[in-house]
């Protein structure tokens, strides 16, 4: 019997693959414990939701922070996930040496629909393994803000985090890493109508 197993990649072997130009420019990937994982198609509420928070999120951030969307960030366990959004900390270089890593990220966002179950099993663990702080899942199906925080590892070397804590849709919450900085939710989820 044999038995076969696919191929894990390191990040290093992920950079030049893709400096290599073996994945295209349209090709919707990210580096996942080693897996390269294509991500799903994003519906029109979830564009919606990202539309919404690329009008919001630079008002309040401004100069304090590096906000990205949907660019990686480089955590230790092979993975290089793309994040909907990430609020890094300011880099002289604008992260051109290299793309941040867990100590650089104050906040991880992730808008959630037809993904939602991935963003709940698979990045909870990963970003919590990884030590981000806080992690954010815009959850379109339910209409409501999940924020994840104090990452933990159990004593079955399981990660998660300790606190979950439900906004809804029409609440408004200040920003972890900026406590006296407050989004609106009303005005970054879509109306209920466009699921």
């Amino acid at each position: 019997m044999t038995i076969t197993q696919a191929k894990r990649f390191t990040l290093n072997e992920y950079h030049q693959l893709t400096e290599i130009g073996f994945f295209h420019e349209d090709d919707h990937i990210e580096l996942i414990n080693g897996e390269i994982i294509q991500m799903v198609s994003k519906g029109t509420a979830h564009a919606t939701c990202v539309r919404n928070l690329l009008r919001e999120l630079p008002k309040l951030i401004g100069e304090k922070a590096t906000l990205q969307c949907q660019d990686p960030i480089s955590l230790p366990s092979n993975s290089e996930p793309e994040p909907d959004f990430a609020i890094v900390q300011n880099q002289d270089d604008n992260y051109l040496s290299a793309h941040p890593s867990p100590a650089d990220v104050l906040l991880v966002m992730e808008v959630a629909d037809s993904s939602l179950s991935y963003d709940q099993d698979v990045k909870i663990p990963l970003y919590a393994q990884a030590g981000i702080s806080d992690y954010w899942i815009f959850n379109l199906f339910d209409s409501h803000l999940e924020c994840y925080s104090e990452p933990y590892q159990d004593n079955y070397s399981k990660y998660g985090y300790l606190n979950k804590r439900i906004v809804l849709h029409n609440q408004v919450i200040s920003l972890p890493c900026f406590p006296d900085l407050s989004l609106d939710l009303s005005k970054v989820f879509p109306p209920k109508l466009n699921f």
